[in-house]
């Protein structure tokens, strides 16, 4: 394909953007551990575990922007998509049993036991720099996911702006800690960090559990609310259309797929019904943009002289 084809041009800038992101994620997820193991604070390792969801959300974004673009097999007839949605589904398993960790970790220092933690300079850097590339991760793919309107990459973007907040609470933890230690009386500051990470780890399940529920739709082919019935009325608004039924939608991966039986005047002529498929195809993906769409055709069963009246209340000829 020539390297100056728009589409190839749109699908390497995707996979670019979601490969940067793959590696920012891994640098951030493994500096957090190493910073978290060394000063034992529990506030930076849970914010290391919401990272590996970003590292999760990050690959599973270049998974879908990788496959979203292979081409339909005798095996898999809807294209590779459903890869995405299943990696998704295991790995937020993964995530959401991290979480149960963290919490009965925290519990345990909250209310059990007294764990030192070591809050230095290296603390509040780890955490300062997660918040500077987190900042510029998401504003570089929510521009590339306006520009492709790519909604895998929007979903990429919206992980890490979650991640500005959550490490501004562990800084918070981390801050109050060594309040801690400069006024004694402000003993109960200590615990700070546990409280922290359970507020950190809250967060993950909520994300979590949001792409859980997005992995399931999509492995039982969900449709998103409200889309069937804007496709039928945006169809029976075009002229030449008597009515729009059996409108099925699923998707698979970033890619959906979309079928409608349209109704029109048993006369009319076969290149006349040609074109309006046409028409109603470019309908269709102007409001799912990359959307594969078959319609299919048949001649209307009420009587031509309704066919024509609804076809003119289309047309906007009567009232």
């Amino acid at each position: 394909m020539n390297s100056t084809d728009p589409t190839s041009h749109a699908n390497q800038e995707k996979k670019t953007a979601a490969a940067s992101s793959v590696i920012a994620a891994v640098a951030l997820t493994g500096m957090k551990l190493v910073v978290g193991l060394l000063t034992g604070s529990l506030g930076i390792l849970a914010e290391a575990a919401h990272s590996a969801l970003d590292l999760v959300a990050a690959i599973v974004t270049l998974i879908a922007v990788r496959l979203s673009g292979r081409p339909a097999d005798p095996e898999h007839l809807y294209g590779h998509g459903k890869i995405e949605n299943l990696s998704a589904l295991v790995e937020t398993a993964l995530l959401l049993l991290t979480c149960v960790w963290i919490i009965a970790e925290a519990v345990r220092r909250l209310f059990f036991a007294r764990v030192e933690v070591e809050v230095n300079f290296w603390s509040f850097t780890i955490m300062a720099v997660s918040i500077v590339v987190d900042i510029s991760r998401s504003r570089m793919l929510y521009r590339v996911a306006r520009k492709h309107n790519s909604q895998a990459l929007e979903a990429d973007a919206l992980h890490f702006s979650t991640d500005i907040w959550s490490s501004g609470v562990v800084i918070a933890g981390l801050l109050g800690m060594k309040m801690s230690d400069w006024f004694p009386r402000l003993e109960f500051f200590h615990q700070a960090d546990a409280a922290a990470a359970v507020v950190v780890a809250l967060i993950v399940v909520a994300i979590s559990v949001q792409l859980g529920i997005r992995t399931v739709r999509g492995l039982i082919d969900a449709a998103p609310a409200g889309m069937r019935e804007e496709i039928i009325a945006a169809i029976e608004a075009m002229p030449g259309v008597v009515d729009c039924h059996r409108v099925r939608i699923r998707y698979s991966g970033p890619q959906f797929f979309v079928d409608a039986h349209v109704s029109v005047k048993g006369d009319t002529h076969l290149d006349d019904v040609h074109a309006l498929m046409d028409g109603i195809e470019r309908r269709i993906r102007q409001l799912i943009p990359g959307a594969d769409v078959t319609v299919h055709p048949e001649p209307s069963r009420i009587s031509p002289r309704e066919a024509a009246m609804r076809i003119e209340k289309s047309e906007g000829r009567i009232g």
